[in-house]
């Protein structure tokens, strides 16, 4: 979309920057994240990719009652850490991440 009216550079600017924004957040699709406790509980997760792992946090805690200060998702031996978004994790759909409670 191109705006016809030129009021100034840094409103134009500032115009195109929340549509750009507006359109990364209606690209990112749905995904499925996968969490194992390894005490018999998988809990699998829709929420959007564009999400950060203490989004993630609060739906896990939402479907198994723990509060979500209390919970540790990690791969392996990496932490997640709770204001990266999945996407620069590179979470994708089915993956499955370790839960743990702290």
């Amino acid at each position: 979309m191109i705006l016809e009216f030129r009021v100034s550079n840094s409103l134009i600017r500032s115009i195109h920057l929340i549509e750009f924004a507006g359109e990364n957040r209606r690209t990112t699709k749905m995904i499925e994240v996968v969490l194992n406790d390894r005490l018999g509980k998988k809990v699998r997760v829709k929420c959007n990719g564009d999400d950060t792992i203490g989004d993630l946090k609060k739906l896990v805690a939402a479907q198994t009652g723990t509060r979500a200060d209390k919970i540790r998702i990690q791969k392996w031996y990496n932490i997640y850490k709770d204001h990266i978004t999945l996407q620069d994790y590179e979470i994708h759909d089915g993956m499955g991440l370790e839960l743990y409670y702290n």
